[in-house]
């Protein structure tokens, strides 16, 4: 993705571009906490802050340690660390300082240490050569653009609890073919501004 207007970037990795739907990148908790629109809203408040602190402090420990030292083979196992400790930290502050909101949280803070949608935006990010600024509008919009999805395919999923469907289908694979249907309709926003995959 070769774009360097900031309001672009953010267009390109909240909707053309999304993370779940085009990258397919952290399916797993988009399956797995997408059953309801409560556990939907936790987790999507619970990616936009811990992806945009994982952007920051990765982008800053690639600018300035591994890209200097020309050691930046490892830089996924290091990205890796950084997100689990990140996630640590933000559980044990919440833990200590919020515990209402921890408690609202519950599960969905340890679960994002295994959503590779963190790690992917930070990579990505490095791929792309972008600095701070741009950086951060594009963890921004890629959490957006993964909480709207997973919104709005939780709302889908209540509905399809109350279908009548066969069985065989119910579960996991209505759900994969609905996550397919979902991703052809976005499909549609490519080309917009001018905006490709």
């Amino acid at each position: 993705m070769n774009i360097t207007n900031p309001g672009l970037i953010f267009l390109a990795a909240f909707i053309v571009n999304n993370i779940l739907l085009m990258r397919y990148i952290g399916l797993c908790p988009f399956l797995g906490v997408s059953t309801s629109l409560a556990t939907a809203f936790g987790m999507s408040a619970a990616v936009l802050f811990v992806m945009l602190l994982a952007t920051w402090v990765t982008w800053i420990i690639y600018r300035f340690i591994l890209f200097p030292l020309d050691i930046v083979f490892l830089r996924t196992a290091t990205f890796i660390l950084v997100i689990a400790a990140l996630v640590q930290f933000v559980e044990m502050f919440l833990r200590k300082n919020f515990k209402t909101l921890y408690t609202a949280m519950g599960i969905y803070l340890p679960l994002i240490t295994t959503n590779c949608a963190i790690l992917g935006v930070t990579l990505l990010v490095i791929n792309y050569n972008y600095d701070l600024l741009r950086a951060t509008v594009f963890a921004v919009g890629s959490a957006l653009g993964f909480g709207l999805v997973i919104i709005l395919f939780s709302a889908i999923r209540e509905r399809i609890e109350f279908a009548p469907i066969s069985r065989s289908l119910r579960g996991y694979p209505i759900a994969f073919i609905s996550a397919s249907l979902v991703a052809l309709a976005f499909l549609g926003f490519i080309g917009l501004l001018g905006l490709t995959l």
